[in-house]
């Protein structure tokens, strides 16, 4: 397994581990701090999803030039027996028989690695379902204890207003999460 795709699996493992805890604590925890927690761990698996399929890409990028080769390999075979030339022929089939095994293990590694993306995906779902109930949650119990207070200092509340506001905070949130993505696609340089 490449050093790459070793890289991309750990740093899964922790955002996992990373999830379990935050879930972990949830109940004592500050409602903006779980979900400040769980949009960054969400920013992070996203990179992380377009490192798998980068590695998915490369994978497939060399079996195309392992059976290339063997191509290559299997043309000369052919070309030595017509000579005749046995030694070429045996060499040409040797060359041709480790490129097949070579062929073999990156079909089998690309088969791995795209059922990986598939569980990272599922995995970044419910990660993104327990951000939108997080932030659904956190900035309703945060406008709620906000007006609290207010209304503890003599404030009138008005209806109509909490929602658009809740909505407002919302979309902030969902902007905040897309510019952290932004940020960090940018400092990996991808584009």
């Amino acid at each position: 397994m490449p050093n790459h795709d070793r890289r991309i699996r750990a740093m899964l493992d922790g955002l996992r581990a990373r999830l379990e805890q935050l879930l972990r604590e949830r109940g004592g925890s500050d409602p903006r701090a779980y979900a400040a927690g769980m949009r960054e761990a969400l920013i992070e698996a996203k990179v992380g999803l377009t490192r798998m399929s980068e590695a998915i890409a490369a994978s497939e990028q060399e079996l195309a030039a392992e059976r290339k080769h063997l191509e290559d390999a299997e043309r000369r075979g052919r070309l030595a027996a017509a000579v005749p030339d046995q030694e070429t022929a045996v060499i040409a089939e040797r060359f041709a028989a480790r490129h097949r095994g070579r062929i073999d293990v990156l079909v089998r590694r690309i088969a791995v690695q795209r059922d990986e993306l598939e569980l990272a995906q599922r995995e970044i779902e419910d990660m993104a379902g327990e951000v939108r109930k997080a932030g659904a949650g956190g900035a309703a119990d945060s406008i709620h204890a906000a007006w609290r207070d207010l209304e503890a200092a003599g404030a009138v509340r008005p209806d109509d207003g909490a929602l658009a506001s809740a909505d407002a905070e919302r979309r902030r949130l969902d902007e905040a999460v897309e510019a952290q993505l932004a940020y960090l696609k940018k400092k990996m340089g991808k584009p």
